[in-house]
């Protein structure tokens, strides 16, 4: 809603407040759902046996949601809620591939690892329900 104010020399647009207070409530909805389905990932992946490293790790290329350890591996996991599964992989642009490899090399320099480590960049996807599907190896090099 907008309301107009005439002045002598211009017009002023008034914006309600309402909208954004709303898109501020849907932000914060929306970001706990995705912490609820970070949750459920990883708990699946302990129940596949592997080990947590680290979650929402952040670095100045952007934040890796969930690091994991199978054996020799680490496992990267990007997780994306949205309406359906197709929305929530379209999500993870080429774009944000490259930072999260980036940032996967910035965890590997920040706590001492080789480069010479086997990697495996998964998405998690979970769609309106709450079904969780899990894309081994969706990002490659």
């Amino acid at each position: 809603m907008q309301t107009q104010i005439q002045t002598r020399t211009q017009t002023q647009v008034i914006h309600d407040r309402a909208p954004s207070r709303q898109r501020a409530l849907r932000g914060a909805s929306n970001h706990a759902a995705g912490l609820a389905a970070e949750a459920r990932v990883e708990a699946i992946y302990g129940d596949m046996g592997l080990d947590l490293l680290d979650r929402r790790w952040r670095s100045p290329f952007g934040e890796l949601d969930l690091i994991h350890q199978r054996g020799a591996t680490l496992v990267f996991t990007e997780v994306k809620k949205s309406k359906t599964h197709g929305t929530a992989r379209a999500a993870v642009s080429a774009r944000q591939q490259e930072r999260l490899m980036n940032a996967a090399l910035a965890f590997l320099a920040a706590t001492g690892r080789s480069l010479d480590v086997d990697m495996q960049f998964n998405v998690a996807t979970c769609d309106a329900v709450g079904r969780i599907h899990i894309l081994e190896n969706a990002i490659t090099a």
